[in-house]
């Protein structure tokens, strides 16, 4: 369904991300693109990501979802803006999130 790892925020590994660059090439750019935002992000708070990323949708347990290639994909992510520590919990397509609960996964 999707995987779930660690990244660093400061050092973020590509490894996991060229996983899912691998598995669905045409989300390539924007998901690059996530990467090197949110590496070099400074989040203290979901009201940081908001001002980013007007469109991502804040959830519970400090958990984002971020829409990527329009909608066509989603990624789900825990912040951990104290350590800044971003948890990617799941990416996939948009109809396998709409099977998933986002706050739980």
């Amino acid at each position: 369904m999707g995987t779930s790892y660690i990244i660093y925020v400061r050092v973020v590994s590509k490894k996991r991300l060229k996983e899912h660059i691998k598995q669905y090439p045409d989300a390539k750019s924007q998901l690059e693109t996530w990467y090197y935002e949110a590496k070099n992000a400074s989040w203290k708070t979901p009201i940081d990501v908001k001002n980013k990323y007007g469109k991502a949708s804040i959830l519970k347990e400090s958990r984002v979802v971020f829409d990527i290639k329009g909608k066509k994909y989603r990624l789900v992510v825990q912040i951990n803006y104290a350590a800044e520590v971003i948890n990617i919990r799941w990416f996939g397509t948009h109809d396998a999130y709409n099977k998933i609960n986002a706050e739980v996964i």
